[in-house]
């Protein structure tokens, strides 16, 4: 058995969990109220899971190149929060959960000795995954959190015009990111980004040639 993949796979549901959770969270805060009684306050993978958003497109993302795609879904009643800061702060909430995980786990990598060593590709490639799953959210793209974070300050035409991409947004993101210039300057943000907190980039590529083994 891939070890590797078994590891990063069920780090990946963990994080899915943890960044709707953190919309929900907030959203409570806020004064959405409803979150609770849809059981969004928990880490039950099936209170997140939509067909589409949490099976299709995370694992076409996965396949396309191992991006992290969060594929959860949280409705949140965006009428119920208290304005419109409160829905900004909902929005970067998932994001920056993956933030925190990513910090987390580079914390990890450098100060928790070997013991652990047979899991460090697995953990370098999630940490790499999380800061691909921030910088990916933060397009200011609907319906990726990045749009969601600045809509309630946009006039109601440029909404409008946003909104009617629909979840053609992904799909757009999807083909730029085959464009070899576009995914290149993403990748090397990631890496980049990967390596200013420490993580070791072979050892991350090697935990991504492990998980993706259909590509070998």
């Amino acid at each position: 058995m891939n070890l590797t993949f078994v590891y990063v796979l069920v780090g990946w549901i963990f994080s899915v969990c943890l960044h709707e959770w953190a919309h929900a969270r907030v959203a409570y805060e806020g004064g959405d109220l409803s979150v609770k009684d849809k059981g969004y306050l928990n880490f039950n993978p099936l209170a997140y899971t939509d067909p589409f958003l949490s099976i299709l497109l995370p694992i076409a993302f996965l396949v396309m190149g191992g991006i992290g795609l969060p594929g959860g879904a949280v409705y949140i009643i965006e009428q119920n929060l208290k304005n419109a800061t409160w829905r900004t702060m909902v929005a970067l909430a998932g994001p920056a959960s993956n933030l925190v995980l990513a910090v987390i786990i580079a914390l990890i990598l450098r100060f928790v000795p070997p013991p652990v060593d047979g899991g460090r590709p697995a953990l370098a490639f999630l940490c790499v995954l999380q800061i691909s799953a921030v910088y990916l959210n933060l397009i200011p793209i609907p319906p990726l959190d990045g749009y969601n974070a600045i809509k309630g300050h946009l006039d109601g035409q440029t909404r409008a015009t946003m909104e009617s991409l629909g979840m053609m947004g992904i799909f757009l993101i999807f083909i730029l990111l085959r464009i070899p210039a576009v995914n290149d300057s993403f990748w090397n943000l990631v890496w980049t980004t990967s390596r200013y907190m420490g993580v070791d980039s072979d050892i991350a590529w090697a935990g991504k040639e492990q998980f993706m083994f259909w590509t070998q």
